[in-house]
């Protein structure tokens, strides 16, 4: 089969599936590449590079892959009149970025993995503080549950606890910031204008410091490195398309194959085991997620308006 007639067939195919298992598919693609990327970061900083030099890098790499987009915008692909919220959203996107490589370095990859799964809850507190949103005693209730299996898998005060534990927690705190945020925007701000603004903010944050603490990195680090850029818009790219293509209630569930594919790679890769109080809080954290994601789910089709008949 010629190339031509390969490519109209997927293409095909593909047009054939319904909405939502497109959307599936999008979202399966970015597990597995934020995955992916998590496992260079890993390998990045066992071979030395410092988490610093790894977030600048990860920041450039990500902007040049930007720029053609904001060329083919114009001159005003960077204006905005709500420069605050981008600065914000940027700034904590930048350190969530750093705090997570660093946690990523001395962390499973399962267990990591896990712990980011609490971001619905850190945005369900958020929303309520920054957005104003009312929240009921279910989605209460199942944000308290979740963070009980935050407590059963980084036990604190036990003597295997690891702060870098915590650390990956604030990096989820930054992102949850980093999400209201952008509930805040307005819809007529671009993706590539936000993209643009954590970029710049990344490199501004990240340069004095990844010069103080640089080590030269080899040819293949450098690869790496630009894996990690070119990874880390792709997989972004690949939640957004998922989003848009498929309803949310459907396509959400499928982020959590992440912790499935971070256990396979950290163990066949690094040599990881998830522990058994990994699997007790990662199960209660999920759990706890899947439940919010279906409140909202819920509460959003009850919202939506109703077309008339006729």
């Amino acid at each position: 089969m010629n190339r031509p007639a390969f490519a109209a067939r997927i293409s095909g195919g593909w047009a054939k599936l319904s909405a939502n298992h497109r959307g599936a598919l999008w979202m399966i693609a970015a597990s597995l590449g934020f995955t992916v990327n998590s496992a260079l970061v890993k390998t990045l900083t066992a071979g030395g590079l410092d988490v610093f030099q790894i977030a600048f890098a990860r920041a450039l790499f990500s902007f040049a892959l930007v720029v053609p987009f904001l060329l083919r915008a114009g001159p005003g692909a960077l204006r905005t009149r709500h420069p605050a919220l981008h600065g914000i959203r940027a700034f904590a996107g930048a350190a969530a970025m750093v705090c997570g490589f660093y946690a990523i370095g001395r962390l499973h990859l399962a267990d990591f993995t896990a712990l980011t799964f609490t971001q619905p809850l850190f945005v369900t507190v958020l929303a309520v503080i920054l957005l104003g949103e009312v929240v009921r005693w279910r989605r209460w209730l199942a944000t308290a549950v979740g963070f009980c299996g935050v407590l059963i898998m980084v036990r604190p005060g036990a003597s295997a606890f690891d702060p870098a534990a915590a650390v990956a927690l604030l990096s989820v705190l930054g992102i949850a910031i980093a999400v209201c945020m952008v509930k805040r925007l307005p819809e007529g701000e671009s993706h590539a204008t936000m993209l643009a603004y954590f970029c710049l903010v990344s490199l501004a944050i990240t340069v004095v410091p990844a010069v103080i603490f640089w080590t030269p990195p080899d040819g293949q680090q450098w690869l790496l490195l630009a894996g990690v850029g070119g990874l880390g818009i792709a997989s972004q790219a690949m939640i957004i398309r998922a989003y848009r293509s498929g309803e949310a209630s459907f396509v959400a569930p499928f982020d959590y194959l992440k912790l499935i594919l971070a256990g396979l790679i950290g163990f066949l890769v690094f040599g990881e085991v998830p522990g058994l109080w990994t699997l007790l809080g990662a199960a209660v954290i999920v759990g706890a997620a899947l439940y919010i994601a279906h409140r909202e789910a819920t509460q959003a089709a009850v919202k939506a308006p109703v077309a008339p008949l006729g």
